[in-house]
């Protein structure tokens, strides 16, 4: 069996043009995983919708009940940043299902990767930042909730904080939420993870890997978490458009090889999604985000997972 990888065609429904968010960058990475051999599109497993009360785990269920009928607000839109549709409603609800298929398979055999997900700052009654539902907290709190974890630990690399997974799960003692992101970046009012890690604006490769490596030989090690939710956002880029920090293409593999690593070297399965990235040539980001999929597949190999 190959690296577990979960994609839906729902995942890049159109939004007006010109639009910021980068809708088709789903689609093109999994052209790009295709393209350069790495899985076909049988082999992607595709997930469901996921169900309202599994989303009420996390969420208000009127808030849920309103977003899927479209019965949204302009000021609720505006603090979102994107337009409701049928197509996007579906797209959400499916893309949790994709990030709660890609965990159940990373339990089942040590390592999956979603195509998809990181959307962490999605409130309990409200979305925000192109986020509407928080798949980050839904798969933490499902897990918990049907006895698959005792504990699980969620490693949010995104370049903004998760304030939305913060404060979801600030009174669940077993879902442990950390969160490297530049200081000096959107939300400007900051939650409270279980551990912040504040990075300056320009932080680059070496220093920034070494947080890396020394939040997880602490944090591994005295939580002894039974997963790690890995948010590999590659809006940490030098390119990106809406990071303040510098890492190169060779420091986005090797972060994502070192979390990875990290996890697997003390028998601790991980599933990772995609979070952000922003770049005007969607292609590019589109292989920028292939980074997380890349590392996985290389480590799979390496410790012989099946």
């Amino acid at each position: 069996m190959s690296l577990p990888l979960v994609f839906h065609d729902d995942y890049s429904p159109l939004l007006p043009p010109g639009h910021r968010f980068p809708m088709e960058k789903f689609r093109l990475l999994r052209d790009h995983l295709v393209a350069c051999g790495l899985t076909t599109d049988q082999a992607l497993l595709r997930p469901a919708i996921c169900p309202t009360d599994v989303l009420a785990l996390a969420h208000d269920r009127d808030y849920v009940d309103r977003y899927r009928s479209g019965d949204m607000s302009r000021e609720e839109l505006r603090r979102l940043g994107l337009p409701w549709s049928p197509q996007l409603a579906q797209r959400t609800v499916r893309a949790v299902g994709g990030s709660l298929l890609a965990a159940d398979l990373a339990l089942q055999h040590g390592l999956a990767c979603h195509l998809a997900g990181g959307t962490h700052h999605a409130h309990h009654d409200h979305a925000s930042g192109f986020c509407i539902f928080n798949d980050l907290a839904i798969m933490a709190l499902s897990l918990l909730e049907k006895g698959r974890v005792g504990r699980v630990l969620i490693f949010d690399c995104d370049v903004h904080q998760g304030d939305g997974t913060a404060r979801i799960l600030e009174h669940v003692p077993d879902a442990i939420t950390v969160s490297l992101h530049c200081e000096k970046n959107f939300p400007t009012r900051k939650a409270r993870s279980d551990w912040d890690i504040g990075l300056t604006p320009g932080l680059g490769d070496a220093d920034y890997l070494k947080v890396v490596d020394n939040a997880l030989n602490y944090l591994l090690p005295l939580y002894q978490p039974d997963l790690v939710i890995y948010d590999a956002g590659v809006d940490v880029h030098r390119d990106d458009a809406l990071g303040l920090l510098k890492l190169s293409d060779e420091g986005l593999a090797m972060r994502d090889s070192a979390v990875i690593e990290h996890c697997l070297g003390r028998d601790i399965p991980v599933v990772g999604v995609i979070g952000g990235g922003y770049d005007k040539d969607r292609a590019l980001l589109a292989r920028r985000h292939a980074q997380l999929h890349i590392s996985a597949a290389e480590a799979w190999q390496r410790h012989g997972l099946r």
